[in-house]
């Protein structure tokens, strides 16, 4: 694997990985587009999210020391809003991971990987999300966070394993529909990708325990460095846009993005 496949899937990992518009859908895309480019493997994969992982804990550090306290106080059985924040990121994403389960037993995953899937799947869930995001919902501070609206949220999330939808989208769009302003939304959202980018590392070890590595160490440094730093700022940019704008430009992004993959899945399908 050439040094530019490593730096172009680590800068795709680290700034889609966050916003609304779905990093898996361009990752399978990028060996698609790109001739001779060869499958990245599970330590590449494993690599990406370590750094993209890295990143949100820093960058919500506070709330990572909060989810922290809260599994102390979960094993202590105390009841505290960090336990209770603990136990909502954690109910919320078992839907995900049992589903996840089902598609790895009957290997759907592959079946979805199509460019036709990913480009009308990105439309769908681009005007999903626009049309969430015209609510005038205003909730404030995740210690107000219900059950209802996590596992709410974490069934939603659910919809992520299918290439295009976007995980970060598709729960920032359900937190908009329960009336969360932007910012939590994303925050929330963010939150929730700690314990799923754990489960898809795990996933992916377990990849390497059966078939390889199929990299080597040093290029796997190269992407979790680079997919941290591009992380970290796509995590920053979005948090500053939230508080200013819509989800309205990321919304054009996914339809522009749904159409020219329609217009151009035949070649990239026989790639």
């Amino acid at each position: 694997m050439s040094l530019i496949q490593l730096v172009v899937l680590a800068i795709i990992q680290g700034i889609t990985e966050f916003l609304p518009i779905s990093s898996s859908a361009h990752l399978i895309l990028a060996p698609l587009a790109v001739k001779d480019w060869q499958d990245q493997g599970p330590l590449i994969d494993i690599a990406a999210h370590v750094g993209s992982l890295g990143a949100v804990l820093l960058y919500f550090r506070m709330e990572t020391a909060m989810l922290f306290r809260g599994g102390i106080d979960t094993l202590r059985f105390r009841a505290s809003d960090d336990r209770k924040l603990f136990l909502f990121i954690a109910a919320a994403t078992i839907p995900t991971l049992l589903l996840a389960s089902v598609f790895v037993l009957f290997d759907w995953t592959t079946a979805l990987r199509s460019p036709v899937v990913i480009g009308w799947v990105s439309i769908i869930f681009g005007a999903l999300l626009w049309h969430a995001d015209r609510s005038a919902g205003a909730k404030e501070g995740l210690d107000k966070m219900t059950w209802r609206d996590a596992m709410t949220i974490g069934v939603a999330q659910m919809c992520a394993l299918v290439p295009g939808v976007s995980r970060s989208g598709v729960t920032m769009t359900m937190a908009r529909y329960l009336g969360w302003s932007r910012p939590e939304a994303a925050r929330f959202s963010m939150l929730l990708a700690i314990p799923t980018i754990l489960a898809l590392g795990a996933f992916a070890a377990i990849d390497i325990a059966q078939d390889g590595a199929g990299a080597t160490v040093s290029a796997a440094l190269i992407v979790a460095v680079l997919s941290f730093v591009c992380a970290f700022v796509a995590i920053a940019v979005l948090m500053r846009l939230v508080q200013r704008m819509s989800f309205t430009p990321f919304v054009i992004y996914r339809v522009i993005f749904g159409i020219v993959l329609l217009i151009f899945a035949g070649s990239l399908s026989a790639a």
